[in-house]
């Protein structure tokens, strides 16, 4: 057990946000597997202090929240509008989560049409059956090879519905090397998600969920429902949405309109709908 003092650093809002879904919280206590580790962390209230129960060191809790992200100057760079501001104030410290690519490509696929705890379910079925025990009740999530070699009818048990074949086919191109994830990270995104979506079931918001959670694409701006009542809503007298009405003209509009950091945009603008519904703006 050990200490960190992070700067501007919210653990509830960033681990509750939707970005990862192998973490619950117990009282005052999150826990999570990420990788072969479970990981048991929680935060001060009036020092902002974690308190890390784990065996990994304290630099890879600054990797994985992205604690070197520099808050302030990305909130001045996304801070557009009365909107996005109200959530800045609100959600603060609200961090990406540097994800595992092979993790997050199928823990998104999985995502496809379903509520945050029904992939969450899926997903723990999955670790269950093909993963390895790490701890009584924890599993680790299974790798390429496994899922790629796996029999449909076990993959069947886990529910994971019309995904199931999806999944076997992207865990065959990763396992036999047709699809390189460390390439991703290399090309720009467009081309990144481009090649994403030549996977049978990854349309352009589960690639952009990808890139953003994985890839290091800050650029991505994934648009589910929420986003596009958030665009449609506010956004309404937009000359611009008279002509474009699809998801793809709105991810391009979110990354025209925010910039670079566009994803940090998105994933507050994200919590706030799914936490407050549509918020007035005054």
């Amino acid at each position: 057990m050990y200490r960190l003092k992070p700067v501007i650093f919210n653990l509830d809002y960033t681990l509750d946000c939707g970005q990862v879904f192998r973490w619950k919280k117990e009282e005052d206590w999150w826990t999570g597997i990420v990788g072969d580790q479970v990981i048991r962390l929680s935060q001060e209230v009036d020092s902002g202090e974690l308190l890390v129960d784990s065996k990994l060191p304290p630099e890879f809790f600054t990797n994985y929240f992205r604690l070197e992200d520099n808050l302030p100057s990305i909130y001045e760079s996304i801070n557009k509008d009365l909107l996005i501001n109200r959530a800045i104030n609100k959600y603060r410290g609200l961090r990406l989560i540097r994800q595992n690519p092979w993790e997050c490509l199928i823990s998104y696929m999985l995502a496809t049409a379903s509520s945050i705890p029904t992939i969450q379910k899926r997903i723990s079925l999955l670790s269950q059956i093909f993963g390895k025990e790490l701890e009584e009740g924890y599993f680790s999530f299974p790798d390429p090879d496994t899922l790629a070699n796996a029999d449909l009818a076990m993959l069947d048990k886990c529910k994971l519905g019309f995904r199931t074949e999806r999944i076997k086919e992207a865990a065959r191109e990763v396992a036999s090397g047709e699809l390189n994830l460390n390439v991703l990270y290399r090309l720009e995104y467009r081309y990144a998600r481009e090649r994403l979506m030549r996977i049978r079931g990854i349309g352009e918001k589960v690639a952009d969920c990808v890139l953003l959670f994985a890839f290091e694409k800050m650029e991505a701006f994934p648009v589910d429902t929420h986003v596009r009542q958030i665009i449609q809503h506010y956004h309404v007298d937009d000359s611009y949405f008279e002509t474009c009405k699809n998801l793809s003209c709105m991810g391009d509009w979110g990354r025209e309109y925010f910039g670079y950091y566009c994803g940090y945009a998105q994933q507050y603008l994200f919590y706030q709908k799914r936490m407050e519904g549509f918020v007035p703006l005054y």
